[in-house]
């Protein structure tokens, strides 16, 4: 180990990290000062020395390492020596670069190979579909991307979108005016903007409408030139407003869609826009399709647990045929 911040990052408050590789492993771990010692059967002790790399370079590009951190690279590793495949990077030579640091300092990497994937599609085409269960980053990073583009000038504004209440935006019963009904349902794209540019930063921009923030619905009728513009929550969408926002596009503009298509509040009778869009759109240049799983959740580690349960249940609900 480098040093004593290295040591008690990788290690944990009273070695916990230790504590829990040791209980889900076969080997003992025994941390003396800044050395850790693995004794058991030769497989495991294997395992787990290419584990303690993967954490430590992880450590040295900045990264906290928590239970998350843990299984995530664990399961990689596993990965990796099932394939039988060392020429991949190790994940700190492929998380390792910084996409935007905050007014506050904190540093945005991509936090899973899934991620990394994700923004490196955002980077090389101009439509991205972004789908997968929540925790994943889907918008968080949308957003921190829509920021650097607007930052080097590639855009000259951004225009963050969402179905305003499930799909049929249907707000009239709402108490409130317009503003005041539809702010619940964008709250979640204002949080990811204050942290990334902080508040008052991103206030003073959309009084400037160098960002805008609005239901879906805002959009008809509008082409956008030159913005980045970002519809979350699409599995909500009818098939007619994803057609309808994909229109919008105008000369110099990118679009990223992120969904869940495992949420979808749309009744049973109506098509989700989203998983439309996966059919009809699949294979035209210009647009990608980025996958993100339970292995890319950055929550909590019950978040993985909860979306696996889930899908269990789904799946044996559909093979009994109900």
């Amino acid at each position: 180990m480098g040093n004593n911040g290295e040591a008690a990052n990788l290690f944990g408050l009273h070695d916990e990290n230790l504590k829990y590789i040791e209980s889900h492993a076969g080997a003992r771990i025994v941390a003396r000062g800044n050395e850790v010692y693995i004794s058991g059967e030769r497989q495991e002790v294997e395992e787990l020395e290419e584990l303690f790399h993967q954490l430590l370079g992880l450590v040295r590009i900045g990264s906290t390492i928590n239970t998350n951190t843990i299984n995530y690279a664990w399961d990689q590793v596993r990965r990796r020596k099932k394939r039988k495949d060392t020429s991949s990077p190790d994940l700190a030579e492929a998380l390792g670069e910084v996409l935007y640091i905050t007014p506050r300092g904190k540093q945005i990497r991509p936090k899973t190979l899934g991620q990394l994937r994700y923004v490196q599609a955002i980077r090389q085409h101009d439509i991205v579909f972004g789908i997968g269960p929540a925790g994943t980053g889907k918008t968080y990073l949308a957003v921190v991307m829509a920021v650097c583009a607007l930052r080097s000038r590639s855009v000259e504004r951004i225009i963050l979108a969402r179905p305003a209440v499930e799909a049929g935006e249907k707000l009239g019963f709402l108490p409130g005016d317009l503003q005041e009904k539809v702010n619940p349902y964008l709250r979640p794209l204002y949080d990811g903007l204050y942290d990334v540019l902080g508040m008052e930063t991103a206030q003073k921009y959309m009084e400037k409408n160098i960002i805008e923030i609005a239901p879906l619905a805002y959009m008809r009728g509008r082409t956008l030139d030159d913005a980045f513009i970002i519809l979350d929550e699409a599995q909500n969408t009818t098939s007619e407003q994803m057609k309808m926002f994909l229109t919008r596009l105008g000369f110099g503009s990118r679009a990223v869609i992120t969904g869940d298509i495992t949420q979808i509040d749309l009744p049973r009778d109506v098509t989700s826009g989203l998983v439309e869009a996966q059919r009809i759109l699949q294979g035209i240049e210009g647009i990608a399709f980025e996958y993100l799983t339970e292995a890319d959740v950055v929550r909590h580690p019950l978040v993985q647990k909860i979306i696996k349960a889930y899908e269990r249940s789904e799946r044996a609900w559909r093979g009994n045929g109900l």
